[in-house]
């Protein structure tokens, strides 16, 4: 074997070092989505304690994924000149910390503006996260790890959501907020000391004409373009129906109560099976069959919501969380099966950018729907949203079978 050649060693999946970097990853998109979606189960209190609409009251989330969306192509290209575990480390840190600040703060306003830098400095995470899954495991494993990356994004939104809805109830929500922070904070540490270092990372000097190529050279591709918009699209109908459902669950005749409703977001749990089970499906079967089956499980959820018994609410979250996780593991990982080995992460950036914009720009329309249609006009809307991703699947399908007959 010649001595030039270089051996590219990945992460197998097995022994230790799999697992405790599987685990830092988990830990990170924890801390991520507990992080950003803090205020999510309060809007309901927010839009009462500061007497303003629902609507207003979803800035609080809508502002922190927003400049989080615009950031993350940015913090994708210098990706490219910095360390990436740092990077996201920092990202982490910081978010840890702003959650702390937004507990000191009793203005509407100004909890706004730290919310939307906490989205900025939370762009170092996701942005470099899916790179680096791509670049450091082995290929065969990518379903998979990404599906546990995933899941670590619904435990940290169900954790998040039930200490906020819990310690709210029992004393304010500043002081469920500060503890969020505190615990996030911690949890940092250990994801600085148990990430490796990256070893496979490609670096090249930055400019914006390459910058400009890059972003042509992912645009180009239709089935990326498809898989971007169904990012916006799923993220935005799943968003949208967790704003909001707490309003209508808070009011007769189920006046439910701060703590019932964070237990609601248990629910969650079933996107942790799901992300997981429906990555190895895809590592297995075709890849559109069972996103397009996480799709008609999201949307047979959110009809089932328009119920009026409780029971049946819950089961229709359920499946529509359970279609939601699914379906987003799958596209999140085809992104990086797609994309050219030098221009992953900003494939990844700009699959994530149209997935937070979906959270931001329908995640506050939404209110807008439930406040003109009530809940029926809410599901209405995400209804529209689901067919719109369908097609856009039926299309990534379209396009490998053109791709297919030009072979032969």
């Amino acid at each position: 074997m010649s001595k030039g050649l270089k051996i590219v060693k990945y992460i197998e999946p097995s022994g230790k070092s799999f697992r405790v970097t599987l685990l830092a990853l988990f830990l990170g998109s924890f801390v991520t989505f507990a992080d950003l979606y803090s205020t999510q189960p309060v809007i309901p209190l927010f839009a009462k304690q500061f007497s303003v609409t629902p609507a207003t009251a979803s800035l609080t989330l809508s502002f922190s994924t927003g400049t989080l969306a615009i950031c993350l192509l940015i913090v994708s290209f210098l990706s490219e000149k910095i360390d990436r575990k740092k990077t996201m480390g920092i990202a982490l840190t910081l978010s840890a910390i702003l959650s702390i600040c937004v507990s000191l703060t009793s203005n509407l306003y100004t909890l706004i503006a730290i919310r939307a830098l906490q989205g900025a400095v939370l762009a170092g995470f996701p942005a470099i996260a899916m790179a680096y899954i791509n670049e450091e495991f082995h290929p065969k494993s990518l379903g998979y790890v990404i599906g546990v990356y995933v899941s670590g994004s619904s435990i940290g939104g169900l954790s998040g959501r039930l200490i906020i809805g819990v310690l709210t109830d029992h004393f304010s929500w500043q002081v469920a907020i500060g503890s969020l922070g505190v615990l996030s904070l911690l949890i940092s540490v250990a994801f600085w000391w148990m990430l490796p270092a990256p070893q496979h990372t490609v670096r090249h000097s930055i400019s914006l004409s390459w910058m400009k190529q890059s972003l042509l050279n992912n645009l180009k591709k239709r089935e990326l373009i498809c898989l971007f918009l169904i990012a916006f699209f799923l993220m935005g109908s799943f968003v949208t129906v967790y704003n909001y459902v707490g309003i209508p669950l808070m009011e007769p005749p189920y006046n439910l109560s701060q703590t019932v409703i964070g237990f609601i977001f248990l629910i969650y749990l079933v996107g942790t099976f799901s992300s997981t089970w429906m990555g190895k499906m895809a590592d297995r079967f075709e890849r559109t069959k069972v996103m397009v089956l996480g799709i008609l499980i999201m949307a047979v959820g959110a009809l089932v919501t328009l119920a009026a018994p409780l029971a049946l609410k819950i089961i229709g979250l359920a499946l529509f969380t359970f279609g939601f996780f699914g379906a987003h593991s799958i596209a999140s990982s085809w992104v990086g099966l797609l994309a050219d080995k030098t221009e992953k992460a900003q494939a990844s950036s700009l699959y994530l950018l149209f997935y937070y914009a979906g959270s931001s720009i329908v995640g506050a329309a939404g209110g807008l729907f439930l406040h003109r249609f009530a809940w029926p006009g809410v599901i209405a809307a995400v209804s529209i949203l689901l067919m719109l991703a369908m097609m856009c699947s039926l299309s990534i399908e379209k396009v490998k079978k053109r791709a297919y007959s030009r072979l032969f």
